[in-house]
Formats: structure tokens, C-alpha cells, sequence
């Protein structure tokens, strides 16, 4: 079999806030940024990675969820339960600097884990959690 990773999605609750950590502070490139019915769906991914995207999206966009469950997306956005993703960089230290003079949520500074990576982790605007490790 070949398959490949083409796209992970995350959810957004402001597509300006998500749009300008993910281009700006992160440096993915935008690949698209599609409107609809007063919401927008965001391609970002790494420039040097055109095959692989994250998709930024509004959770509210799925008719099949109930307000219900809406609702409880919205609060374990809020709380940062909801989303993960995990992104790698061979300059961690490097790396972190740079997030946190941004100005994005520090969540663990670069820790060594007991099972065997080094990472660090952010929170994006919309709460999502993002887990750098180290490339060795």
C-alpha cells in the first residue's frame, strides 16, 4: 500500500486569530482559504512539505452534530481538551524561543519525557494543543 498523510484537521473559533499564529508565527505557508455561508476553511501546511496540510475549520460546520454537542466542543476548545496535533523541528530550544516571544500560550516548556522524546507544547488561538518534539 501507498498512503500517505494528506491532511489532519483542526478546529477554529477566529479564522483571523488561526490564520496569523499558524502563517505568522508558525511560518507554514497558506495553500487555501475558502468562504462559505460566513465561514472559512484554512489550508496552512509547511512550505517544504506541499504534500501534507493542516485544514483549519469551523467546528460548527458539520450539520450532523447537534447543538448539544456543539456546545461541548465550544467549552473543550475553550479549556484546550478538544484538539491535538503533533509537529517536529530539529532546533527545539530554538523553536520554543521564537513561540513564546510571539506571545503564544506556553504549556511545557522543552521537557526531556520519560519515554523518550524531547518536546515542548503551545496552545493555538482556538486552544488547540500543539506538541513539538525534537528531531534526533
Amino acid at each position: 500500500m501507498d498512503i500517505t498523510i494528506h491532511a489532519s484537521f483542526l478546529p477554529h473559533d477566529d479564522p483571523d486569530a488561526s490564520l496569523a499564529f499558524y502563517r505568522d508565527t508558525l511560518g507554514f505557508e497558506v495553500r487555501n482559504d475558502v468562504g462559505y455561508d460566513g465561514m472559512r476553511w484554512i489550508t496552512v501546511g509547511p512550505a517544504d512539505q506541499p504534500g501534507t496540510s493542516i485544514v483549519l475549520h469551523p467546528p460548527a460546520a458539520d450539520p450532523g452534530i447537534t447543538d448539544d454537542e456543539r456546545r461541548t466542543i465550544a467549552e473543550m476548545m475553550a479549556k484546550g481538551t478538544y484538539a491535538i496535533i503533533l509537529l517536529a523541528t530539529k532546533g527545539l530550544d530554538g523553536t520554543f524561543e521564537r513561540l513564546q516571544a510571539s506571545g503564544a500560550e506556553v504549556v511545557q516548556e522543552p521537557t526531556e519525557q520519560p519515554y523518550g522524546v524531547r518536546d515542548c507544547a503551545f496552545r493555538d488561538p482556538a486552544g488547540n494543543l500543539i506538541r513539538i518534539q525534537e528531531k534526533r
